[in-house]
């Protein structure tokens, strides 16, 4: 009755039972070998299959990646050559008004206003194009925008202002093109 309720003793019969039970595990036929040898076979060909499908998977999309980088690069180029071309042919017809004044035997007031209507086309296609032209003289002076080559004191004007514009300044939008050369007082 001693040995019934002994832990120790259950314990050491538990581990024969399980020790048991490994053996018969351990026992199995050459025909179960063999099918669970065929199992693991079909396992490793159809992990096999998976990483050929994955691998050509990721083959087929970095070419196709390659291939959208190549179209875009030749997209870029292509819209950059059609870019120049256009602000080239807005600029055409202004040469050729200096073409025809450079050749026109002409008095100096009509020369002068060939000057100027080609200067008002030219910032014409300036603005076609975006293009906005700032810079005159009583602005305020921003350093982001202006570029001081000299400065004066005049009382008559107020404080930071722009009092001479030596070249104009461009812009598109909020794209800084040239800032405006000037000269502030006070």
């Amino acid at each position: 009755m001693a040995e019934e309720n002994n832990p120790a003793v259950d314990t050491a019969e538990e581990a024969a039972d399980t020790g048991k039970k490994d053996q018969k595990e351990k026992k199995m036929s050459s025909a179960q070998y063999r099918a669970k040898i065929d199992a693991l076979e079909a396992e490793l060909e159809k992990a096999k299959a998976d990483l050929e499908a994955a691998k050509d998977s990721h083959l087929r999309t970095l070419a196709e990646y390659d291939n959208y980088r190549k179209r875009t690069a030749r997209e870029k180029d292509e819209l950059y050559v059609s870019s120049k071309a256009d602000v080239i042919g807005r600029l055409l017809p202004i040469i050729d008004n200096f073409d025809r004044a450079a050749g026109a035997q002409s008095d100096y007031e009509t020369y002068k206003k060939g000057i100027e209507l080609t200067v008002s086309g030219f910032e014409k296609a300036l603005s076609d194009l975006g293009a906005e032209a700032f810079g005159e003289p009583g602005e305020e002076f921003d350093p982001n925008l202006h570029e001081a080559l000299m400065h004066a004191e005049d009382e008559t004007m107020g404080e930071n202002l722009i009092s001479d514009v030596f070249e104009k300044g461009y812009r598109i939008g909020d794209r800084l093109i040239r800032p405006a050369r000037v000269k502030t007082v006070n």
